[in-house]
């Protein structure tokens, strides 16, 4: 576990000044395959739609981060309840090099509606401010399509710098990291 205290059965509440980030509830299934199968959004995630077979198994890896390693990903929706993305950490083994392995990984997904209006900075940067205060490790990672501009954007406002240029599952892809303290 590299959580400094007990692990949370589910994701903790945090707000932003325009966000609300919230652990995943079955019921947020729908709003995620519709994300999950938006050309635009998997462009640079895979390059095609997931299954709702893949996305119901990804919501489950979300949820059981929580209790397994203490940290995880939130459901992103604005104050009025809508649904905006995902965002968290995760440990998922990948096979990439350097390994990763062991080190909270942050990604963040927005659907295609919340795209270019500063939503993904702002859930970075609280899920930043929330490790640095309950995660062990130092650092945290990304990775990142290296055409994929808008994240890479995101990852740059957000402290992230590149360590490595590699790939994962035969594409090209660039590892970054950022303290986390």
């Amino acid at each position: 576990m590299t959580s400094s205290s007990p692990a949370p059965s589910s994701a903790p509440l945090i707000e932003t000044e325009r966000l609300r980030l919230r652990g995943h509830r079955v019921t947020d299934f729908d709003a995620c395959l519709a994300m999950w199968t938006d050309p635009l959004v998997v462009r640079y995630i895979g390059g095609r739609a997931f299954t709702g077979e893949e996305v119901w198994t990804r919501l489950l890896r979300y949820v059981g981060h929580w209790s397994w390693v203490g940290y995880g990903y939130w459901a992103v929706e604005d104050k009025s309840g809508h649904f905006l993305g995902d965002v968290g950490f995760a440990d998922f083994k990948r096979e990439i090099e350097p390994s990763i392995q062991g080190i909270p990984e942050l990604g963040w997904v927005l659907t295609s509606g919340a795209h270019g209006k500063g939503y993904a900075t702002e859930a970075v940067r609280a899920a930043i401010g929330w490790a640095a205060a309950h995660c062990r490790s130092d650092k945290t990672v990304c990775i990142i399509h290296p055409d994929n501009l808008a994240s890479l954007r995101v990852a740059e406002k957000c402290g992230f710098r590149e360590d490595v240029r590699t790939t994962y599952k035969g594409s090209p892809t660039i590892l970054f990291s950022r303290p986390l303290r």
